[in-house]
């Protein structure tokens, strides 16, 4: 089961291609901050803008430099299943641990070809399925019946990444599917109200700058330290808020160019953030000390 601190990873470009140097520093730093694990290629990972060539090459890199010290789930979803399949067995080829998989977006399928898509994704494959519900990005989510049969369908769907901002829901998954079916919060900001009623864990993007910060987060919460937990949301909260300023994943791909991690650079439709919400996330990670004031 996938428990605890799982970094959607940023991909690094440097003049147009995937840097493959600062993606190795990323991932380094994510096993030295104690993350269970990454996961590259997903919407923090500009997937979308990716091409299949690419799409695995990151991948492979992201379980080269992982090295077998945190698990690596693979962002291989996608609102074409052919497509998905493809991406999902190019992944287990590589050696992922797991895929993550996103709710067919834009196409709007019925919930019975929600099913069906990831039904025939979980036949393709034997690596173990995390499905991944974010309503606000793909116009429909997963419901919690279709979570349900599939879970009972399929041995090896055995998660959920949950995105909708709803912690009612998190209940509603975990009474119909148990506490051995893995919940992960999709936002930062409600990592530890999920925890509060069974979520296992957070796939996070503030981590890919405070990998130490969040892990200590969760395994606190999750032993239950809660107060130790309490006080790292209440230090970090203002940077999981000001993280989505912008759409994501501009302001966090700003954070690490600040930070001198990796140079700022997206592709179209993606541009660069505003200055003024610069200005405000360069105070925000001053204020909670991720850079030096001055």
């Amino acid at each position: 089961m996938f428990t605890g601190t799982y970094t959607a990873i940023v991909t690094p470009f440097k003049n147009g291609k995937v840097d493959q140097q600062a993606l190795e520093r990323l991932v380094k730093a994510q096993i030295k901050g104690g993350v269970d694990g990454i996961v590259p290629v997903g919407t923090t990972g500009e997937s979308p803008t990716l091409s299949y060539d690419e799409h695995v090459q990151v991948i492979a890199l992201a379980v080269e430099f992982a090295n077998k010290k945190i698990k690596v789930i693979a962002g291989t979803g996608g609102n074409s299943t052919s497509e998905a399949i493809y991406l999902t067995q190019q992944a287990e080829k590589v050696g992922a641990d797991g895929t993550l998989q996103v709710a067919p977006y834009y196409n709007k399928p019925t919930q019975e070809g929600v099913f069906q898509h990831f039904h025939a994704i979980a036949r393709a494959t034997s690596l173990p399925i995390v499905l991944y519900s974010i309503p606000g990005r793909c116009g429909i989510e997963i419901s919690v019946d279709t979570v349900n049969r599939l879970a009972h369908d399929s041995v090896n769907i055995i998660g959920i990444k949950e995105a909708g901002g709803n912690t009612d829901r998190v209940s509603q998954l975990r009474a119909a599917l148990g506490p051995n079916f893995t919940i992960l919060s999709g936002d930062d900001s409600l990592t530890l109200p999920f925890m509060s009623v069974g979520a296992h864990g957070v796939i996070s993007v503030a981590s890919n700058i405070i990998p130490k910060e969040i892990s200590h987060m969760v395994r606190a919460y999750a032993s239950g330290k809660v107060d130790v937990a309490l006080k790292l949301h209440d230090k970090f909260y203002p940077l999981f808020k000001d993280l989505f300023i912008e759409t994501n994943p501009l302001p966090i791909k700003a954070a690490l160019a600040m930070m001198g991690v990796m140079e700022e650079e997206f592709r179209l439709p993606l541009v660069p953030m505003t200055s003024k919400n610069r200005q405000v996330l360069k105070a925000t990670l001053k204020q909670c000390v991720v850079l030096k004031q001055g």
